[in-house]
Order: structure tokens, then sequence, then C-alpha cells
């Protein structure tokens, strides 16, 4: 074990100044883990309601025909579909309540699950509805599609929105994703806003089940409400008056390393924002072009009353932008987001385990964490020591709080997923952990950096006995 640990020395060097923290304690705000359960509880309900509706509108009365069934089902599978799409939309509107329930990582990939399943409810819908309607009327299928596109109310730009959600969904598959930049598919991804908007006038005009009875119109008209108004308060409303109450300015930009810059940013009354070190938040730096579309880059330092900080390594062209940033220029933000904070923390032990520029939030975090010596783990990977951003940073808050620090810096190993460096490929994965942190199974797990490298993190923390609520993660990922 030596051999595999000798990148791995604690730093122990005398205390030298830090970042000052801020002049009173933040506020932590944090959500009851059974709004989480409340959450997915509402969220089945929601397809229930639609349900019993469709039955009490006749749903299952109607399947006595061929025509009649697969109208019938076509309907259902349409209702449902309209039914998760605003689901979906009601996930990633940046809720408080949501967000803070289940993090980012989590609210994205419950997106994208019920995503799938609207959309391939929603074909089945197109399917069903024109194949019923040609039995019944016992013309060919494809004629009668195209007669329901053209003489049907709404349904031009229904067709429209469709076309526009279906280009979304191929988009945001992940062999799509790999080939796109994080902006272009951004800006793609909005259209999916459009595409639900044009499909409402099909729906009020000729969806009988919207206006079946006084009790359908009210669940429609309501949960149509609460998905536009949530995106116009949180992804709108607040920001913007966050962002103007606030000021938040540059201050000053600082070279980290070849690819890696800080951004420290001032503004006025930022304790009282609901933020803590180790989130994340959405920027726009108002300094050129590119500023419409926000980034999302995590605090690497723990905010104080009047700063703010982000270490951005240079992956694309917003991050690149960032190193030529002018002073004074004025940051709309969104946010905070991410769970990845002390507010989680179940347990004293702690373990931070960075990868790249993964550690500007663990970084964040091992300043703000309250400890005791010895209570917090850092295990630093990079590929080399150049690689080591904000290591003088870190070595520091080490001398102040005794916490102890490993660096495993290293090429991969060949053949293997694994997160560790080439000098331990003779120990698993687990191994290599509980010999740098033999009690971790007593600890909550903060994990950060490229996904894969992350999977395998893990994989190691459950091995070695880490309960899965207590491993918190933050993905660079979309």
């Amino acid at each position: 074990e030596e051999e595999g640990t000798a990148t791995m020395a604690v730093l122990t060097e005398a205390p030298a100044p830090v970042r000052a923290p801020a002049t009173a304690p933040r506020r932590r705000v944090t959500t009851p883990r059974w709004w989480r359960d409340a959450v997915g509880a509402a969220t089945w309900a929601s397809m229930l309601v639609v349900v019993a509706l469709w039955v009490a509108g006749g749903g299952l009365q109607a399947m006595g025909t061929a025509g009649g069934a697969l109208t019938s089902l076509g309907r259902i599978t349409g209702l449902v579909a309209a039914d998760l799409l605003l689901v979906q939309v009601l996930l990633m509107a940046r809720i408080p309540v949501v967000e803070r329930s289940y993090g980012q990582d989590e609210l994205a990939r419950r997106h994208r699950l019920v995503g799938f399943w609207s959309f391939s409810l929603m074909l089945a819908h197109l399917v069903l509805i024109a194949a019923g309607y040609a039995v019944t009327a016992g013309i060919n299928p494809f004629v009668q599609f195209w007669e329901m596109v053209v003489d049907y109310p709404g349904m031009l730009l229904a067709t429209a929105g469709t076309a526009l959600i279906v280009m979304v969904a191929l988009t945001s598959l992940r062999r799509a994703r790999r080939k796109l930049r994080y902006e272009s598919w951004h800006l793609l991804h909005l259209y999916a806003y459009l595409g639900v908007g044009l499909a409402i006038p099909h729906m009020l005009w000729t969806g009988q089940e919207f206006l079946a009875s006084p009790v359908a119109t009210a669940y429609w008209w309501t949960l149509w409400i609460a998905a536009a108004g949530s995106i116009l308060v949180w992804r709108v409303g607040v920001p913007l008056v966050r962002s103007l109450v606030h000021d938040v300015r540059v201050e000053r930009v600082v070279r980290e390393g070849p690819d890696v810059v800080s951004v420290v940013m001032s503004g006025r009354g930022l304790d009282r924002l609901p933020m803590s070190a180790g989130q994340f938040m959405n920027w726009r730096f108002l300094s050129g072009p590119g500023w419409t579309r926000a980034h999302p880059y995590s605090l690497s330092a723990a905010p104080t009353d009047t700063t703010l900080r982000v270490t951005v390594k240079d992956l694309g062209d917003g991050s690149h932008a960032l190193a030529s940033v002018r002073p004074g220029a004025r940051v709309l933000f969104e946010g905070p987001y991410g769970r990845l904070h002390a507010g989680v923390r179940t347990r004293r032990g702690v373990t931070l385990v960075a990868s790249g520029i993964g550690i500007s939030p663990l970084r964040a975090l091992l300043e703000d964490l309250d400890q005791r010596p010895g209570e917090v783990t850092l295990l630093y990977r990079a590929r080399s020591e150049a690689d080591l951003v904000l290591r003088g940073e870190i070595e520091r808050l080490a001398a102040r709080t005794g916490a102890r620090v490993y660096y495993l810096v290293g090429r991969r190993i060949a053949g293997r997923h694994s997160w560790l460096p080439e000098a331990a490929a003779h120990l698993s994965d687990e191994q290599a952990l509980l010999a740098l942190v033999p009690d971790i199974a007593a600890h909550d797990v903060f994990v950060c950096g490229a996904t894969g490298w992350m999977d395998a993190v893990e994989k190691a923390a459950l091995a070695a006995g880490v309960p899965a609520a207590n491993i918190h993660t933050e993905r660079f990922s979309w």
C-alpha cells in the first residue's frame, strides 16, 4: 500500500492567512426529506387524475369498436403525454423546494426519463388517433392524418410544436449531445417551450377531454398556469430581481493555470442570498457577445457578505471568454442550485473527492465545513502536479482546519475503469479508498469531477460501506 499512496502525502504546513469568512453565520436552507416523497407522489397523482378524467369522460365505453378503441387509446396516451410534458417543465423550472429536494443531478435524470415517456406517448397518440379515425371512416390512415393536420382547428400549430419537440428529443440523445457545443444544445433545448406553447390551441380547441367537464377544465388550466407561472417566476423574475438588487459585478480575473481562471465578483447584501459553499449558479457576464447564454459554474470559495468567486477551466466558448472579461462588468445570475453543500451533511466525518476542475466546489466546502482536526479528508485527483489547481489555498486551509489532504497524481490506469492513478494500479478501487480513509463507511462523501470518474468513485464508496444516501454528487455533464 505504501507504493500506491506515495503520491498522496498529507499536507501539514503552517497556517497562513486565508479568505476572510462572512461576518455572520450564513443561513443554511434545508428541505425535509419527506418533500422528496411528496413531489414524487404528486407526479403519480397527476397521472391518476388524468386517467380518472378519461374514464369519467367515457373513455372505456368508447372502446366497443376497433375504431373507437384505437381513438380512445389515442386520447389517453395524448392526455398522459401532455401531463408528463408539463411535469417535465415543472421539474426544471428551478422551483426551490423541488430543486433542494432532489438536486440538479437527480432532477436532470428524472427530466430525461419523464421526457422519454412523454415523447413516446405523444408519438403513440398521433399514430393511434390517425388509425382510429381512419378505421372509423374507412379511409387510408395517411390520408386521414393529412386531413387532420389541414382541417382540424389548431392542428397546424400542433404539428409545428411536435416537430420542435422531436428536434429537442433527438438533440438530447447522448450521441447527439456529444457532437454539439453546450451553447448550441442549450439554445436548441429552449425550443421545447415554444413546442409546448404551440400545442395548447390544439388541446383546447379539439381535445374534448380538456373541456368535457368543469373539473377537467379546471385541472388542465391549473396545470398549464402552474407550469407557465413557475417558468416566469423562478427562471425569469426571481433571477432578474436578485441580479439587480445585489448588483454583482466582476472585481478581478485571476489566472490560476494555463487554462484555468478565477473570477472574483463583488456585490451588495449577498448574505441575504440563500446560497452555500459548493453550490453552483447559472452566470451571464455582460461583457461582450454570448452574454445571453447562461453557464453553470460552482462557487470555488465560501461566499461572503460582499464577494463571490468561481474557478473555471477552458472547456468551451463561454469558459474561454472568461479570461478576458472586464473588471466592472455586470453579472446576471440564477440560483443557487445543487445539493453539494454542508446543508445535506448528516455525519461529522466527511470525505471530499475531486478530479480536475471538480475541485472548485469541494475547495469551497473544505473552507465552509464546521470541522475539528481530522474530521474532513480531501482526495484530489489530477493528471500532473501542474494540474493541481488552487493547491496553495487548499494547503493553507488544511493547515488552519486540520483537514487531511491527499493528492492522487498521475496518468489513468490503462485498460481499467478506475478513479485511481497509475501508481495505485495494484490496488482495487475499494482497497485504495479504505487505505486512505479507513472509516469512510461512517462519512458523508462528496464527489465532483468527470462523469465516468465519478461513477467509479461512487462504486468504490458503496463497496466500502458508504450508504447511497450519504454520497452527494455534482456532475459536469449536460
